[in-house]
C-alpha cells in the first residue's frame, strides 16, 4: 500500500515542480511582450502555502490506504487543470500578469468559470488528503486557500478592471 501513496505524491510533487518551471518561462515571456506583474506582495506567501500542503502530505501520507473514491476526483481536476493549460497556453503562470491590450481568454473552461483555475485548486487542495484519509487537513489547508484566494481574487479582478480587460 505505501508503493500507492508515494507514487501519488511523487506524481503531484512532479506536477507542480514542472508547473514552477513553466509559470517562470510564461511569465518571462509575458513581461518581455510588455505585460506587468501585479501585487506580487502576496505570491511567497502563496507558494509557502502549496508547498506546506505538499510537505505536510509527504509526512503523513505515505503507507495510507488510497480512496478510490477520492483519487478518481483528484485525478478528475487533473484533467481540468490540463484544459485550462491548454486553453491559456503560454499565458498560464502562477502570478498575477497583465498584458495590457490582449482580451481576457473566454474560451475553454473561462466559457463557464471567470476563474476555473483557482475552482480547481480548491478542489485539489480538499481532494488529496481525501485521499489519504486526511479529512482534518484538507479542511485545515482549505481555510488557509481561502484567506489566500480571497487577497489573490481581489488584486486580480482589480488588476484586470484597471486594465480594462474585465468590466
Amino acid at each position: 500500500m505505501i508503493w500507492a501513496s508515494i507514487a501519488l505524491l511523487t506524481f503531484v510533487t512532479l506536477q507542480r515542480l514542472g508547473e514552477l518551471v513553466l509559470a517562470r518561462r510564461n511569465t518571462a515571456a509575458l513581461l518581455a511582450r510588455g505585460a506587468r506583474e501585479v501585487a506580487p506582495e502576496h505570491y511567497p506567501a502563496m507558494v509557502a502555502l502549496h508547498a506546506g500542503w505538499l510537505i505536510g502530505l509527504w509526512l503523513l501520507a505515505p503507507g495510507r490506504p488510497v480512496d478510490l473514491f477520492w483519487l478518481a476526483v483528484f485525478m478528475g481536476l487533473q484533467a481540468l487543470r490540463l484544459w485550462v493549460l491548454a486553453t491559456l497556453k503560454d499565458r498560464w503562470t502562477t502570478r498575477i500578469i497583465i498584458l495590457p491590450g490582449v482580451p481576457l481568454v473566454t474560451s475553454g473552461p473561462y466559457r463557464f468559470l471567470r476563474h476555473p483555475n483557482y475552482a480547481i485548486v480548491v478542489g485539489e487542495i480538499a481532494a488529496l488528503p481525501l485521499t489519504f484519509g486526511l479529512p482534518l487537513y484538507a479542511i485545515g489547508f482549505s481555510l488557509l486557500n481561502a484567506c489566500m484566494l480571497s487577497i489573490r481574487l481581489k488584486a486580480e479582478n482589480a488588476a484586470l478592471k484597471s486594465a480594462m480587460i474585465l468590466k
